[in-house]
């Protein structure tokens, strides 16, 4: 990490959240995707991402909101860099804030805009992440998750439905192939096993799963390698082992991927979470 550039990282023990506040000038993010609701808000300088085939920048006090599986990049947008906070949240456990707020059963919501202009929106997320970095009391931290989620949803959601004109059969291969990769991520998967699954040719199963989940299907290989050795990590596995048993050749190939994808060392996350 350059100097100057600096990541604080919190992961709660007993629920699917996390929160991260950190600086970047010259670090890139490689394009990924989380298993979560992610929700950010810039707090100085510009950062500049693609997501969902449209290109963003986020300056002071904007909403960066990213449903599960977006896939995006990001980078700063001067020499500056920029600042930021983020938060996710497990997806089954913002349908669940939203049953309660609503007083009804809650489909999983869409943010349809990965980019919002709104101060009341943008203090909603930077409370809830106040109280997930610390010190609060459970009780702040629940009030603030569902003031957060609620406005959320309120001003930026849709509730979910299939895209209008997507090819089912293409749709069908991608997931197909999406299954057998998160059976079998550790394996060293051949692009005719991919294939077989999905009964079809290894070009249509490139060009499904691109179109179904913004990269390649060997990215999405080793995007699930690295969220698994996150969650090695916060188990308290040390670094070292955590490389074989995740997948990676070796500590630098799981080094240099963990950084492009969450903007940190695999040891800073492990000091962080099981501190």
């Amino acid at each position: 990490m350059d100097a100057g550039e600096w990541v604080r990282y919190r992961r709660s023990p007993d629920r699917p959240l996390e929160a991260m506040h950190a600086r970047f000038a010259s670090h890139v993010y490689h394009r990924h995707t989380h298993g979560t609701y992610s929700f950010g808000v810039t707090e100085a300088g510009v950062q500049e991402f693609t997501c969902r085939g449209g290109r963003y920048a986020s300056g002071r006090g904007m909403v960066m909101a990213f449903n599960p599986d977006d896939p995006h990049d990001g980078h700063a947008g001067d020499p500056a860099g920029f600042v930021y906070r983020m938060v996710h949240i497990g997806p089954d456990l913002v349908t669940e804030v939203l049953a309660e707020a609503l007083g009804r059963a809650a489909t999983r919501p869409l943010f349809s805009a990965p980019l919002l202009r709104d101060e009341r929106l943008a203090g909603a997320v930077r409370r809830l992440h106040a109280a997930l970095m610390g010190p609060a009391t459970a009780l702040e931290r629940d009030e603030r998750l569902t003031a957060a989620v609620a406005a959320l949803h309120r001003r930026a959601s849709r509730p979910v439905r299939a895209a209008a004109g997507r090819r089912a059969a293409s749709r069908s291969i991608a997931d197909t192939v999406r299954e057998r990769l998160h059976a079998d991520f550790l394996s060293d998967l051949p692009a005719e096993a991919l294939a077989e699954a999905a009964g079809t040719s290894r070009f249509a199963v490139y060009r499904s799963f691109r179109a179904a989940y913004g990269m390649s299907p060997s990215d999405y290989q080793r995007l699930l390698r690295t969220r698994a050795a996150r969650d090695l990590l916060a188990a308290g596995v040390p670094p070292a082992r955590v490389a074989p048993e995740a997948g990676f050749a070796d500590q630098a190939h799981l080094n240099r991927w963990f950084v492009r994808y969450f903007g940190l060392t695999p040891g800073a996350y492990r000091r962080a979470v099981t501190r």
